[in-house]
């Protein structure tokens, strides 16, 4: 059972997934968006083959949205007949080209409560229309998307292409750290709650919409469904694979500096506590204790390699406690920050100042601890090796680790789940 929290949602945050209704009336549960640009010769028979799909498999009201983004030939008058012909098929018309800007455009005007779109080609089959949809209405997940690169997916298409698209993938899992398998297959849905918030960040208005999208809504910890299809490559595809691999590179470059700086505000796309099974609390468990520690155990390994090297590098022109104060100092303030980002959770500017200034104070008594333990081997040995020097700095860390956790836990960012619900 769903548990709420006790204040409800946080103000600006996404309301809680909810199963839809069934046979609203007056409005379309599904909106499916078919973006052109001078596709006159196949815009009709992807429209009836479409509208055929649905009016037979699809147990709910639909929509079918003609998105004519400044064509010049006779797109605008084919899709015009056409909807003037099928009562569930609407036209479009935008005086300025872009797939990004066509489907922002008429999402965001939509009153359907589901969103999709699919590529005029129809090179999915539409088999995986239903199952891309369905747990978007049962409120399972917030967006879903179409994957060729799955295990289960058959996909008939070139080398060239399919190492272009492969190639891309690897670029947003080793850039912007994306899980989803597949970026670029035209056949994507959304809830449009989430798209009421989600699309006013996307700045793309070309082929990268939908990738920014997907990276914003994934860094956000929405939920993104990924359906197996059935591919077939359309030879006759207009798209310029070099300008586009050089617009969405430059698009990754964007979102990635975006998502470093913190600029983006993320935490409009939460959903309130209580929606996510995570949320519920075991008695006598902190909550996000196992996850912390985990996090803070590779932030502090690598913190330390990083120390141990910088006290190397500064040892070689200066005596020992001014090396390892140095190297104490920057490595502080960059296990501050990343401990701030990757174990507790908090992103953007806001108390960024404050809460360095807090690790300085930790790295005070982590001084003391480093110092005091070198004081006190020059004491006993006079002049002890490099080495020995290294395992005493070592244990000190050890022990001024445990300490540090706990003061990060409970002093520098207590309650970090909330502050990274209110500051992402």
């Amino acid at each position: 059972m769903r548990t709420q929290s006790a204040t409800g949602p946080t103000p600006g945050t996404l309301p809680a997934r909810e199963h839809l209704p069934v046979g609203a009336a007056g409005r379309p549960v599904l909106d499916v968006v078919i973006p052109v640009h001078n596709e006159e010769k196949d815009l009709e028979p992807c429209i009836l083959r479409l509208h055929e799909h649905l009016s037979r498999t699809f147990p709910y009201g639909f929509r079918i949205t003609v998105a004519d983004n400044a064509s010049t030939d006779g797109t605008p008058v084919v899709a015009a007949g056409l909807a003037g012909e099928l009562p569930e098929v609407r036209a479009v018309r935008l005086e300025q080209k872009g797939r990004g800007r066509a489907l922002r455009t008429v999402w965001s005007h939509s009153d359907a409560p589901v969103l999709a779109y699919m590529d005029v080609d129809l090179s999915t089959d539409l088999n995986a229309l239903l199952p891309l949809v369905a747990p978007l209405i049962s409120g399972h997940s917030d967006l879903a998307i179409g994957s060729r690169l799955a295990r289960s997916s058959r996909v008939v298409r070139g080398p060239k292409r399919e190492f272009i698209s492969r190639a891309y993938n690897l670029i947003l899992r080793g850039s912007l750290a994306a899980r989803f398998s597949d970026a670029q297959c035209g056949f994507k849905a959304i809830r449009r709650e989430v798209a009421e918030r989600l699309l006013p960040m996307v700045e793309d208005t070309g082929w990268f919409f939908d990738t920014e999208m997907l990276v914003l809504a994934e860094r956000a910890g929405l939920r993104i469904h990924e359906v197996p299809v059935d591919w077939v490559d359309d030879p006759d595809s207009s798209v310029h694979i070099v300008r586009t691999a050089s617009e969405d590179l430059k698009g990754v470059w964007r979102v990635g500096r975006a998502l470093a700086t913190g600029s983006l505000p993320l935490a409009r796309l939460a959903r309130p506590f209580g929606d996510d099974p995570r949320d519920r609390r075991l008695a006598g468990v902190p909550r996000g204790l196992a996850r912390q520690l985990v996090g803070f155990c590779v932030v502090g390994a690598l913190s330390t390699l990083f120390y141990l090297a910088l006290y190397s590098l500064f040892r070689t022109g200066a005596g020992p406690q001014l090396a390892n104060a140095a190297a104490l100092l920057v490595s502080a303030v960059a296990n501050t920050a990343a401990n701030r980002r990757l174990t507790f959770g908090v992103r953007g500017r806001d108390r960024a100042v404050r809460h360095q200034a807090q690790g300085l104070v930790v790295f005070g008594i982590g001084l003391a601890l480093t110092s005091g333990s070198l004081a006190a081997l020059g004491a006993v040995g006079g002049d002890p090796a490099h080495s020995t020097e290294l395992a005493v700095l070592i244990t000190a860390n050890l022990a001024a680790t445990v300490l540090r956790f706990l003061l990060f836990r409970l002093w520098v960012f207590p309650d970090s789940d909330s502050t990274a619900r209110t500051s992402r």
